[in-house]
């Protein structure tokens, strides 16, 4: 597995990296020995550390775990421990992801799509403003903002509680994917309230 590791106003010696790579390896070989890549980063408050861990275990499963201390070490052990957490409710569901994957034979189910972000709408400026405006205004973007990233993305074949889970377990707010059972497009998503929301054409 690849690791990078990061620090914003934090130094990330050797010893942190270790530590890293050993925690790491003991949340991952439990559950799944085909993570691809870690994204680990430290910053720092002016009374804690933070730390967030970001691993990508492929095909579009992905798993974030943040935790704070009151050094480095606390703070990752913290971030591993809730992504442990989250791993041993999904026990079951794991495994049979981590044989999928060791099964070249099994066809790759899974969609592109684009996935953009739009910056904030700026608020519409009042009328008498608008007489008074340079004429060199903005180009008018549409409905909507500026584009100011854009990436591929995977829509993948899950069950309801597949997409929960991923959910749950990469920590996002949304989850496009395709019913196995229906073939239609559905979202998962969290509410406001914490509880678990689902978007299902197929039951119109």
């Amino acid at each position: 597995m690849h690791i990078v590791v990061a620090g914003k106003q934090v130094e990330t010696g050797e010893a942190l990296k270790v530590h890293v790579a050993e925690g790491l390896k003991t949340v991952t070989k439990k559950y799944f020995d085909h993570a691809l890549e870690a994204y680990v980063t430290f910053s720092k408050s002016r009374s804690f550390f933070g730390c967030t861990i970001d691993i990508h275990a492929g095909r579009g499963l992905s798993l974030r775990g943040e935790g704070e201390g009151a050094d480095a070490h606390r703070a990752f052990d913290e971030a591993a421990t809730h992504i442990a957490k989250r791993l041993r409710r999904y026990r079951r569901r794991m495994n049979e992801h981590s044989r999928s994957l060791a099964d070249e034979r099994l066809p790759r189910s899974a969609e592109t799509a684009r996935q953009v972000i739009l910056a904030q709408p700026l608020e519409e400026p009042e009328e008498e403003q608008l007489e008074t405006a340079a004429p060199e205004a903005p180009q008018d973007q549409g409905d909507h903002g500026a584009i100011i990233a854009e990436a591929p993305t995977e829509i993948a074949h899950l069950s309801v509680s597949e997409a929960v889970m991923r959910l749950d377990l990469g920590q996002v707010p949304v989850v496009m994917f395709r019913n196995r059972g229906s073939g239609q497009l559905n979202v998962v998503y969290r509410r406001p309230d914490g509880h678990i929301g689902w978007i299902d054409p197929a039951a119109a």
